[in-house]
C-alpha cells in the first residue's frame, strides 16, 4: 500500500462516526435548548440534572482547583451561571471520555489538566474575559490522541514506537506514520460534536495559532499552555519532550516572556494541588 493510500485509510478510519466516542443524549437536547430564545437556564439545569452521574461528575470538575471555586458550587444551574454553557458543555464532554482518556495514554489526563490550568493562568494575565472558556479549551486540546488510540491501536502503538526510536514528539511521529496529527483529527471531531467555534480553532490550531482563522488569540493561549505544563512535567502528552514554542503565540497575545514569570509562581502552586485532587 502506498503512503498516499495508506493515509487515506487511516482518515477514513479515524472519521468512522460509528466508532467515535458517543457523547450522552443530554448534550443534544441542552443544544436545542440554548438554540431556543424562549428557553430558561433553569431549564438547561434541569435536563443535565436528570442525568445524576453526569451531573455529579461536572458538580466535582467545576469544584475542582481549576475553576476556583472549591466546594462553592452545588447545583449544575448554579455552575451554568457562574461558568457559562461553552464551558459546562467542555466539561460534559471530558468528563464523559475521561475513561477513555485514562486508557488511550498514561498521564494524558494530567496533562489535559495541567493544560486547562495553564491556559486558564494565560488568558487571565493577557487581560482577557471569561478566563474559563480558554480553560476548556486547553482541557479538550488533545481529545484526537485519544481518538487514534481508540480507532487505530496498532497504529498508535506504531506513533509511539517512532517517537521512542527517532526521538521525535508525539505531533512530529503522528505526521510520519498517519499523514497528519491530532490537531486535524480535532478539527473534525470538533465539528461532530457541534464544539463553539473558539474551542474548535484552538483544538485546531493550538500548533501554530498564527494559521487561525477568527480565534488566533484563543488558539495561542493553549499554545503556550501546552508549553508550560510541559515544563513542568506535568502529565504525559505522549512524549518526554518540550513542545516547540511559537512566538508569534506571545505576539498574538501581546505578552512578554517576563509576563510568564507570575503565570509559572501560580501554576507551580496550583500543580501541587491539583495532583492530590481525585477527578
Amino acid at each position: 500500500m502506498s503512503d498516499l493510500d495508506l493515509k487515506t485509510s487511516v482518515k477514513g478510519q479515524i472519521l468512522s462516526t460509528s466508532d467515535l466516542p458517543t457523547l450522552p443524549t443530554v448534550l443534544d437536547e441542552v443544544t436545542k435548548l440554548v438554540d431556543d430564545p424562549n428557553s430558561s437556564t433553569e431549564q438547561v439545569a434541569k435536563v443535565i440534572s436528570q442525568d445524576q452521574v453526569l451531573s455529579a461528575k461536572v458538580l466535582k470538575m467545576v469544584n475542582s482547583p481549576i475553576y476556583g471555586f472549591p466546594g462553592r458550587i452545588t447545583t449544575i444551574q448554579h455552575a451554568l451561571v457562574l461558568l457559562g454553557l461553552n464551558v459546562i458543555k467542555g466539561i460534559i464532554i471530558s468528563t464523559s471520555v475521561f475513561d477513555m482518556i485514562q486508557q488511550a495514554m498514561s498521564g494524558l489526563w494530567e496533562h489535559s489538566i495541567g493544560c486547562a490550568l495553564a491556559s486558564g493562568a494565560i488568558a487571565k494575565a493577557a487581560g482577557f474575559e471569561d478566563p474559563e472558556e480558554f480553560t476548556v479549551a486547553g482541557l479538550l486540546h488533545d481529545l484526537g490522541k485519544v481518538v487514534t488510540a481508540v480507532q487505530l491501536p496498532e497504529l498508535n502503538e506504531a506513533v509511539r514506537m517512532t517517537v521512542k526510536e527517532k526521538n521525535l514528539c508525539y505531533y512530529d511521529a503522528e505526521k510520519v506514520i498517519l499523514g497528519f496529527g491530532h490537531d486535524r483529527i480535532n478539527a473534525w471531531l470538533a465539528r461532530h460534536w457541534n464544539l463553539p467555534p473558539n474551542v474548535r480553532e484552538a483544538m485546531t490550531y493550538h500548533h501554530h495559532p498564527d494559521r487561525a482563522q477568527f480565534y488566533q488569540q484563543t488558539a495561542a493561549v493553549v499554545h503556550v499552555g501546552d508549553f508550560l505544563v510541559r515544563l513542568f512535567e506535568y502529565g504525559n502528552g505522549g512524549d518526554d519532550q518540550i513542545s516547540y514554542f511559537k512566538p508569534a503565540a506571545m505576539k498574538i497575545l501581546k505578552l512578554k516572556m517576563k509576563d510568564l514569570e507570575p503565570v509559572m509562581d501560580e501554576l507551580s502552586e496550583q500543580f501541587v494541588e491539583i495532583s492530590g485532587f481525585t477527578f
